[in-house]
């Protein structure tokens, strides 16, 4: 059986280029036969696929009324026919059913809501994100307004309660104010427990937070993801449109960006279902929000944490110190999203930014006072650690100011107030220089540095005459006699 292009092909070689069927076949490859049946024919004619009896057959009117009458599944229709004599495998039998059985879409309500009355919100992940010297899982946070479709994304790296209410108050700020409902999900940061006939019970600091800022909670039901679409959708075309495609070097670039997609791109588009710009549509809703609490809502997570011998207290197996005095006391720790705060009753010991980094030491310079001001070892260790950070040939520096018989701290302990002169990259280039020299000393080191910050005037440009009469210079000739009269008032005298 040849394709249409072949028969084409025939034609062509027989009727333009008059060759005979002999001739054709050896052309085309084809054998001489197929090819004088072909020329008699008028019009290519596809093959008809003959209808190959199959073991199903006498049973399929059976199976079409097995299941328009109950929802039987493949092996249950299997298992019938098997009964009525079928012989056959249970592949075809499913393949059947699939065909025959009519698909059935479970209908929704389409919801509609007033200016003002409900927002939907929702997380998000998308990958991971590099965060300083490691990665970190990429959650976003969505809340769509539900009238006007109005969006407010934010990402994080985590989804802890801090986060969640944080990502709230952020919304409601950047809304200018807060919708009488929110709808959630059934995530444990809203509720905690869902039983069959009776009221959802909520989390406790979720509750709080609604009483303060004066919204219900309206939760969906187990297994309704449908009855919040909107941020649902709102989800999926943060990560169609902003997201994919997107090469993200640091967690710190991506809020920005994302502010500026919402205000050029998401809220200002036409939106399918309204036919409107969200925002034209907002500009009617904000009047109709609550306005944002007087104070705001304290969404930090308190716990009770204890201050190694090192005055440290870990969180995310990340090191923040505490005032020397406090090592080894029980403290207490407010974690928010961007800071942490360490008490002591009600006083406020330490506060640190919050990092996603991990394993890392974070001191405040003030906090080893105390202890520096009691041990002088301690503080010469201290600044020994500085001058080992300075450079990765601090260590080999050292020594060989130590070979040498020299005091070694008396010139680290200068060569890091140099660091704190000229900047640590600059010492660090100098020592460098100084090991390619084999010059071991403070004072080597400072006129390298001050070699390098002294600013030379630019040297001007050289020009070269070639002009012949500027370099034909006639000197006068000397007077002789000058010398003459020197000497003769010399003997006079």
């Amino acid at each position: 059986m040849i394709d249409y292009e072949a028969f084409v092909r025939i034609k062509h070689c027989h009727e333009q280029q008059g060759l005979s069927p002999a001739q054709i076949a050896e052309a085309l490859d084809l054998d001489d036969r197929t090819v004088r049946k072909w020329l008699a024919e008028k019009q290519y004619r596809p093959r008809t696929p003959a209808h190959r009896r199959s073991k199903l057959d006498p049973f399929k009117s059976y199976i079409v009324r097995l299941v328009e009458t109950h929802p039987y599944t493949a092996v249950q229709v299997f298992q019938k026919i098997r009964e009525e004599g079928f012989d056959g495998g249970y592949t075809i039998v499913k393949e059947y059913v699939q065909k025959i059985r009519p698909r059935r879409t479970p209908p929704f309500l389409k919801l509609s809501f007033a200016p003002g009355e409900c927002a939907q919100v929702d997380w998000g992940s998308y990958g991971s994100v590099p965060v300083g010297s490691t990665s970190r899982r990429l959650s976003f946070f969505v809340m769509v307004m539900c009238h006007s479709r109005m969006m407010y994304v934010e990402f994080t790296v985590s989804q802890t309660m801090e986060h969640f209410l944080g990502c709230h108050q952020n919304a409601f700020e950047r809304f200018g104010g807060i919708p009488e409902k929110i709808m959630v999900d059934n995530l444990k940061s809203a509720v905690l427990k869902r039983i069959v006939g009776r009221l959802p019970v909520f989390n406790p600091r979720y509750l709080d937070f609604a009483k303060h800022c004066g919204f219900t909670i309206c939760p969906c039901g187990v297994g309704k993801g449908n009855e919040k679409g909107r941020v649902e959708s709102g989800v999926g075309y943060v990560k169609k449109n902003f997201l994919a495609g997107l090469a993200v070097s640091d967690f710190s670039v991506l809020n920005p960006a994302a502010h500026r997609w919402l205000d050029t791109v998401a809220n200002v588009r036409i939106h399918g279902e309204t036919g409107k710009k969200p925002a034209d549509l907002f500009a009617e809703e904000r009047g109709c929000l609550t306005q944002l609490p007087l104070h705001p809502y304290d969404i930090a997570v308190v716990s009770p944490i204890r201050a190694s011998s090192q005055f440290r207290v870990t969180l995310d197996t990340n090191r923040y110190s505490v005032p020397a005095e406090y090592a080894g006391a029980r403290l207490t720790l407010k974690a928010y999203p961007d800071r942490l705060c360490i008490y002591d009753n009600d006083k406020l010991v330490a506060r640190h930014v919050r990092s996603y980094d991990r394993r890392k030491d974070f001191e405040h310079p003030d906090h080893p006072k105390e202890l520096l001001a009691q041990r002088k070892n301690a503080r010469d260790q201290k600044i020994f650690m500085q001058f080992l950070q300075i450079s990765p040939k601090a260590q080999a520096y050292y020594d060989q100011l130590a070979h040498r018989r020299m005091n070694p701290r008396h010139h680290i302990r200068k060569i890091v107030a140099l660091s704190e002169i000229y900047g640590v990259e600059a010492v660090a280039r100098a020592m460098t220089d100084a090991f390619a020299l084999q010059a071991f000393s403070s004072e080597y080191i400072a006129n390298l540095l001050e070699q390098r910050a002294r600013k030379l005037p630019e040297p001007g440009a050289l020009h070269l005459t070639r002009r012949e009469d500027l370099l034909d210079i006639t000197l006068e000739q000397p007077d002789i006699n000058l010398y003459d009269r020197t000497l003769t008032r010399s003997e006079t005298l």
